[in-house]
């Protein structure tokens, strides 16, 4: 999803609660940046993630639970820094408190906005591996790519195409095939 202007001053988490409920932000190191509302391709791509992961979690009697945004994600207090990703495994529940996840989530998906593809090449990628994210995709619908980084065993930016079957490295058998996904998406 693209940024809009970020705002000057930083703020706490005290003061990031007080935001309307249907705001959609992330808070970088204090300092909040709104985000535009997802396209079309964006939610169907999520959807069907979204669909496989849980049930591929549920047929196994997996202890993870998985989360679309918006739902919030405290990588760090001070300076705060609060991310919604587009899907996240939790396979910690001591993570979740019933706002939010405290700490890093075992695997992020990221989906694309033409707005601004940085945010999620780079400053999510810095983001997340280094508050200790244990694998991190990048599916750009523009590009018909998904990037895979899997920071436990050091793979990273191992590009994919649509055409691909993809191996989430956190599960022993779940392979995710993009040209099912693809004919959905509207060109």
């Amino acid at each position: 999803m693209p940024l809009l202007q970020p705002q000057t001053e930083t703020v706490t988490l005290e003061q990031y609660e007080t935001l309307p409920e249907n705001t959609r932000a992330e808070v970088f190191d204090g300092v909040i940046y709104n985000m535009a509302s997802p396209s079309q391709n964006h939610q169907t791509i999520l959807t069907e993630l979204l669909v496989l992961l849980r049930n591929y979690i549920y047929n196994k009697n997996g202890g993870c639970s998985v989360f679309p945004a918006p739902f919030d994600v405290k990588l760090n207090d001070n300076p705060l820094t609060i991310v919604q990703p587009d899907i996240m495994v939790i396979c910690d529940k001591n993570k979740l408190d019933g706002k939010r996840c405290n700490g890093a989530p075992d695997f992020i998906i990221e989906i694309v906005s033409p707005g601004n593809p940085a945010d999620d090449y780079i400053r999510k990628l810095y983001y997340y591996k280094n508050y200790g994210v244990r694998e991190y995709w990048i599916v750009d619908p523009q590009r018909k790519s998904v990037t895979i980084n899997y920071f436990e065993g050091n793979l990273l930016n191992i590009p994919y195409t649509f055409n691909s079957i993809i191996k989430v490295n956190i599960y022993e058998d779940l392979y995710i095939n993009f040209s099912d996904i693809d004919k959905m998406l509207t060109n």
